[in-house]
């Protein structure tokens, strides 16, 4: 006769843990989760957001993550924060045979344009940067080293000097005509593909060579949408006419019902 092992004894500041199994999951790290921005009960990209969760749970772990019980899960949690307007995330770990869902409600990030930000390269590449995952120790490291320096945040870039993206954003270069987004290994965020759906727009290498020849550029995520003013010593203006159109082009984006259609989730 075989039993299973009992969970691991896990205390906070002296407290037991009220689920050591569920806690275990969480404190193991190993995990992926998705940000996003609830206005009145509604989430822009939301189905992007859904579709980002269930691929990278198949990835980690090989099981699917039905978008039905994340609508549940967050809008639960909405509901209960008592907030119609947050800041939310949806963590997935590793628990068993069917993954662990977190979901944390805080206070809604600012509407309307963001201050400029200034950026610094680094050499540094997230692992697995098409996830959006945890443990991101290094571009952690890497932001606050940027800060210290007197830049807003860090501009990852690969070895042969090709641009990334932002520690916690992507970035986009305007040529003139189009708003370019690196290609190096990047997580494609709701933000980006957003944006990049409804603006004219390229996909291609850039490299820190080549940033003088672009007039304009800007860092997105799922917080804000912040114009550049300079990577190092490159100095960008403000093209208030290009941030114009790209606040106007995210102002557009209709909002998704967290509540879906047939029932699902919860907003209240």
């Amino acid at each position: 006769m075989t039993t299973s092992p009992a969970p691991a004894h896990i205390e906070i500041d002296g407290v037991p843990a009220a689920d050591p199994g569920a806690l275990a999951a969480v404190l193991g790290g190993y995990g992926h989760f998705t940000a996003m921005q609830v206005r009145e009960g509604r989430v822009k990209g939301l189905g992007l957001h859904l579709e980002r969760l269930d691929r990278a749970t198949r990835e980690l772990f090989g099981a699917p993550l039905p978008g039905a019980r994340v609508r549940e899960l967050l809008g639960r949690a909405v509901g209960a924060s008592g907030r119609r307007d947050a800041s939310a995330r949806v963590y997935v770990y590793e628990h068993g045979a069917r993954p662990l869902v977190a979901v944390t409600v805080r206070e809604a990030a600012p509407d309307g344009p963001a201050a400029p930000r200034r950026l610094t390269a680094v050499d540094y590449l997230r692992p697995a940067a098409h996830l959006k995952h945890l443990g991101g120790f290094g571009q952690r490291y890497h932001g606050d080293a940027a800060r210290r320096a007197g830049f807003d945040e860090a501009l990852l870039t690969t070895p042969a000097g090709e641009v990334a993206e932002g520690a916690v954003s992507n970035v986009a270069f305007w040529d003139g005509t189009s708003l370019v987004w690196p290609t190096a290994p990047h997580l494609t965020g709701v933000t980006m593909a957003l944006l990049a759906s409804r603006l004219p727009s390229l996909h291609r290498p850039v490299t820190v060579s080549e940033l003088t020849s672009f007039r304009a550029a800007f860092v997105a995520n799922s917080r804000e949408i912040a114009p550049v003013t300079g990577i190092d010593a490159i100095a960008y203006p403000v093209d208030e006419a290009l941030m114009g159109r790209v606040f106007a082009a995210y102002a557009a984006v209709p909002g998704e019902e967290i509540v879906s259609a047939d029932g699902g989730g919860c907003a209240d």
